[in-house]
């Protein structure tokens, strides 16, 4: 899956549009490697992002289309 769509689908990032700002401002590291927006994303994919001040890495559990709400912070474990 594309690394914008799994940041909005996941709800780490609101809109896939601020996704990929944040992927081509260097905001976004795969496996410490900055990333672009289609950069493929994989179960066992560690994501750093950085919002602001704050920092937040995440392990990639599930990868799925769509997902609700309440199941969006299945797709990932906060590390």
């Amino acid at each position: 899956m594309r690394l914008d769509k799994f940041l909005k689908v996941s709800r780490l990032i609101k809109r896939r549009t601020v996704a990929n700002e944040a992927c081509e401002q260097g905001k976004i590291k795969v496996n410490d490697k900055v990333a672009k927006p289609a950069a493929d994303v994989k179960v066992g994919d560690i994501l750093e992002l950085t919002l602001g001040e704050r920092v937040i890495r995440v392990e990639v559990m599930k990868i799925a289309e769509h997902t609700l709400k309440e199941d969006a912070a299945d797709l990932y474990r906060v590390l």
